[in-house]
């Protein structure tokens, strides 16, 4: 799990890979992010109920082919409800790179680096501020 600082966003990090779930949470932590990371939707659905993220960042990996569905079952479950945005990301390319809103504040993102990532994962937390 992650290192918490106070009054920072949490955001929890979705993806069967240990090695990619370590490295992205290193990484956001360094940014002075809480992380919780979580290795499949159960997970998941756990840790979204007791830690109420900020932000859902989930790897569009072999585990669910629909990855809207199992957004919307972690935040149904989790009772986390739409505000909280999430971001599906994959190393494949996805519509020409690009990144693209596919409604119910649920972002696809095909970065080229991980600060391309970083911007999109700052925008966001600013654009949708915690309504706790």
């Amino acid at each position: 799990m992650s290192t918490n600082r106070a009054g920072r966003e949490l955001i929890l990090v979705v993806d069967e890979v240990e090695e990619t779930r370590d490295a992205i949470e290193k990484l956001l932590t360094a940014d002075g992010y809480r992380v919780t990371a979580s290795k499949d939707e159960q997970d998941a659905i756990e840790r979204g109920r007791r830690q109420h993220p900020e932000l859902i960042l989930m790897s569009r990996g072999a585990q669910s082919d629909d990855f809207v569905a199992t957004i919307r079952r972690i935040r149904d479950h989790a009772a986390l409800g739409r505000t909280v945005p999430v971001v599906i990301f994959s190393v494949e390319t996805i519509a020409e790179g690009a990144e693209m809103d596919i409604g119910e504040n649920t972002h696809l993102a095909h970065p080229e680096n991980f600060e391309q990532l970083r911007r999109l994962v700052r925008r966001l937390l600013h654009q949708f501020p915690s309504l706790s």
